[in-house]
């Protein structure tokens, strides 16, 4: 394995239609307290885990089930996390700290987003290399949507009215929403994990990654099937990649973003970052930008910037 040694600063938008791409725990649209809908950083890394467990990685930080002894019998339930540990590794948490280290680094979520593993016994926190910001809704034409649903069963609570006629539920979605997603790569954060005895082959945050994230970043929303996100997808991610040894730091770059329709199109507007981008070239070592052609726009301009169609790949 390779070292990564460049940091990364992007965005990753989301297009969400009649979908609920992230529900608080009321089944609306997360808010915020002015009513600004967003979706959590969870939102996304859940979906980026969920395509890297399919696609055979070793991913601890999700949700796995066992059947366990309940008061009546035998239940599904979640496993805790140490039961996680031990299903995905099949060996119980070591006492040695440096043994657990290394199974928690061979898990690619935990290698990019980081992990709090606390466990009798253990008491590790990692910073992530990989930080994920809120990604706020730029379409001002969004609407909440919500549909009335017919359950084929009735509700056999008897002192419900109603109770013997089926009952009704809701879906709630929003017509159209695109969340934009800022992040960061900072390879160094392990970096003092490195040479620490019994860890003197860790290199620290390597390409390969770096390459598991970039996949993610572009076809974790789209991967992600269910009742309620089927209708989301990556409409674009964008990976501006920093010179070896830069001390360059650039903001965040979602406030930078507008987002409209035109001609049949879906525009997100990136020109406000011309001037940041311009005025740290030096220190960029390429810009690359992954979109649907079909369906969108990207309106940016900057020396050196690679286009290509984020379904096929191909450059444009």
């Amino acid at each position: 394995m390779a070292k990564m040694k460049q940091r990364v600063i992007g965005l990753i938008g989301i297009v969400s239609r009649m979908a609920n791409w992230n529900a608080d725990f009321s089944g609306l649209p997360k808010t915020t307290s002015d009513g600004n809908i967003f979706g959590s950083d969870k939102a996304l890394k859940y979906s980026m885990k969920r395509l890297w467990e399919l696609n055979g990685e070793k991913v601890l930080y999700i949700r796995s089930y066992k059947v366990g002894k309940g008061k009546e019998g035998e239940k599904l339930q979640p496993r805790d996390l140490q039961e996680r540990y031990q299903y995905l590794f099949e060996e119980s948490v070591a006492k040695d700290s440096v043994t657990v280290l290394k199974r928690l680094f061979s898990c690619v979520d935990v290698m990019n987003f980081g992990a709090t593993f606390a466990v009798e016994g253990q008491n590790i926190g990692l910073t992530g290399a990989v930080q994920i910001g809120q990604g706020f809704n730029k379409y001002e034409d969004a609407n909440v949507e919500v549909q009335d649903i017919l359950s084929p069963f009735r509700n056999s609570n008897e002192k419900s009215q109603g109770n013997d006629a089926t009952s009704i539920g809701k879906k709630i979605m929003v017509d159209e929403a695109h969340y934009v997603y800022p992040f960061t790569v900072n390879p160094n954060h392990y970096d003092h994990y490195a040479g620490l005895p019994g860890l003197t082959e860790f290199e620290g945050y390597t390409t390969e990654a770096y390459a598991v994230f970039k996949e993610g970043a572009l076809l974790g929303a789209t991967a992600l099937q269910t009742n309620s996100k089927s209708g989301s997808e990556n409409a674009f991610s964008l990976f501006i990649v920093m010179k070896a040894g830069s001390l360059a730091y650039l903001p965040n770059l979602d406030p930078y973003v507008t987002v409209y329709k035109q001609d049949n199109k879906t525009v997100y507007d990136l020109s406000a970052l011309e001037p940041i981008l311009a005025g740290s070239r030096e220190q960029i070592e390429q810009i690359e930008l992954y979109l649907n052609p079909y369906t969108t726009e990207v309106r940016l301009a900057a020396e050196g910037l690679r286009r290509y169609n984020l379904i096929t790949r191909a450059v444009l």
